[in-house]
């Protein structure tokens, strides 16, 4: 089933720059979107340009301001380079959204997962938030402060033996999370993390094609009966950028249907 929601306060993100990783695809497009409608101008990344490209297109044809840079979470100088792009075009950052990320490549147990996933796991999804995390703080302190929101997810707070170092990743990027939160409150820089649980992705459908019923067991497990779609994690992503969520730092907040409760 498919539930199109969508926010109730207009601008949302008014006159605020919002930096978006993996926001080719999922839920990184869903959030381009969503923050271009709430008054957001929009930096896009991703290693896929052409799919960025058509994005940027479609928002500057609502009326919207979006611009496109390619990125490599793997490549550290890469993140940083798509960080200054965004001073480049705009000269401050007001927001971040740490989307991108990697599933694991050979699913199954911690015994037969290889280093080269492991390896790829840490720079990825932990390293890659890490460099961007810092860079994003080092724009947004020449301004007065900021907010960055990073994508975990469920599997941080639980184990997942089909997926043992995404979890274990994704669990170092809650403490980091919590730990940036902490050091740069007194610059007025708010750092909160999201946990999806099962979502309606191009990256579930990937898993879904290495492990057929995945999806029918992410929606059997929760309480609502259905995953989350993309659109609705990007929402909670808008809230947590917004002036809305000004006292809200150092939070991992659940988007998963009542999976984790």
């Amino acid at each position: 089933m498919t539930i199109k929601t969508s926010s109730s306060t207009a601008g949302l993100l008014a006159g605020k720059i919002v930096f978006i990783t993996g926001a080719s695809r999922g839920i990184g497009a869903a959030a381009a979107q969503l923050f271009s409608a709430e008054g957001a101008a929009v930096v896009l990344a991703a290693r896929n340009v052409d799919s960025l490209d058509q994005l940027v297109t479609i928002i500057r044809s609502a009326g919207g301001t979006a611009d496109a840079v390619s990125m490599d979470l793997a490549d550290s100088d890469s993140i940083r380079a798509a960080v200054a792009r965004v001073e480049q075009l705009h000269g401050r950052l007001d927001g971040a959204f740490n989307n991108g990320g990697v599933n694991q490549q050979q699913i199954g147990p911690l015994d037969i997962t290889t280093e080269d996933d492991l390896d790829e796991q840490f720079t990825v999804n932990f390293r890659a938030h890490w460099i961007a995390m810092n860079a994003q703080a080092a724009l947004m302190r020449r301004s007065g402060g900021g907010a960055i929101v990073n994508t975990s997810s469920i599997g941080s707070r639980r184990a997942v033996p089909p997926l043992p170092a995404y979890g274990a990743m994704k669990r170092a990027l809650n403490s980091i999370t919590e730990t940036a939160a902490v050091t740069w409150a007194p610059e007025a820089i708010r750092v909160n993390g999201l946990m999806p649980g099962g979502t309606a992705t191009e990256m579930m459908d990937e898993w879904e094609a290495k492990t057929p019923g995945v999806i029918a067991a992410s929606s059997a497990a929760s309480p609502m009966g259905r995953m989350a779609e993309a659109r609705e994690v990007a929402e909670a992503a808008a809230w947590l950028l917004s002036d809305r969520a000004s006292a809200v730092t150092g939070a991992i907040v659940p988007v998963d249907c009542g999976s984790g409760a």
